[in-house]
């Protein structure tokens, strides 16, 4: 019983601050959608590919051990590629004005597993810049790790040339809103609990007993006074005609 009670309140509670709820979830998701759409700098994000794999020229079968090999040398290839050698030979030859360590963090190596193919992505806020990195970046190791690695077995894969035009990876307005109106709701939900426990004011007879531990035996109505004027008027009213009916 006391569980169903306590449900109960529960619920009258979030149904009493409903409007509290709901406001705080609508400015959350007003505020995230200014955010997103007005004041968040869009990032753009080019790629391109490269392929580790040995020139063949007699052999028409793969052989196993070979691929193996070249997609454990991915891992080395994948720190290489983001050296301060090979990022600075970018730097240089696109005369970016930002650091070996910004053009770094703009950079990311991935392979998928037992695959021989690299993809190197570049996020920035201009697209046509994110493109010259990810190409100039793939040209320059390219050169480089034949002389680091004495190997010959870097190949780029057709280069990134039609990214201009793509939309923006971050920020996505959409969902920031929607996580906005989550977060909102919880937060709502969390302050009307909190208010809900901080008021501590008798509003009726249920809480005269629960604050007390007695009984409620009788109460009092609220009086309206334009309601009893009325009524008096009425009466003053209703005598005057009887008066009148009966001269």
């Amino acid at each position: 019983m006391e569980e169903t009670i306590s449900l109960k309140e529960l619920f009258q509670t979030l149904r009493k601050r409903l409007f509290l709820i709901i406001s705080v979830a609508l400015i959350a998701m007003i505020g995230s959608g200014v955010v997103s759409y007005f004041i968040l700098t869009p990032e753009y994000k080019s790629s391109t590919q490269i392929l580790v794999n040995q020139a063949k020229e007699d052999q028409t079968v793969y052989n196993y051990n070979e691929v193996q090999t070249n997609v454990q040398l991915i891992n080395t290839y994948s720190v290489i590629i983001k050296s301060a050698g090979i990022l600075n030979n970018v730097k240089k030859e696109l005369g970016l004005d930002i650091s070996v360590s910004e053009l770094n963090s703009k950079i990311s190596v991935e392979s998928t597993q037992n695959s021989q193919i690299m993809t190197v992505s570049v996020i920035d806020p201009d697209p046509i810049v994110a493109l010259e990195i990810a190409n100039k970046t793939a040209e320059v190791f390219e050169k480089e790790v034949k002389d680091l690695m004495q190997v010959d077995n870097v190949n780029i894969l057709p280069l990134a040339d039609d990214q201009e035009n793509q939309s923006p990876v971050s920020p996505n307005p959409p969902l920031n809103i929607v996580i906005a109106a989550v977060v909102g709701l919880i937060f709502g939900v969390g302050l009307a609990f909190l208010l809900e426990y901080l008021d501590n004011t008798v509003k009726n007879e249920q809480d005269i007993e629960k604050l007390l531990g007695l009984p409620v035996l009788g109460a009092i109505t609220t009086i309206d006074e334009n309601f009893d004027a009325r009524a008096k008027g009425l009466n003053n009213g209703r005598s005057r005609g009887e008066l009148v009916g009966g001269k």
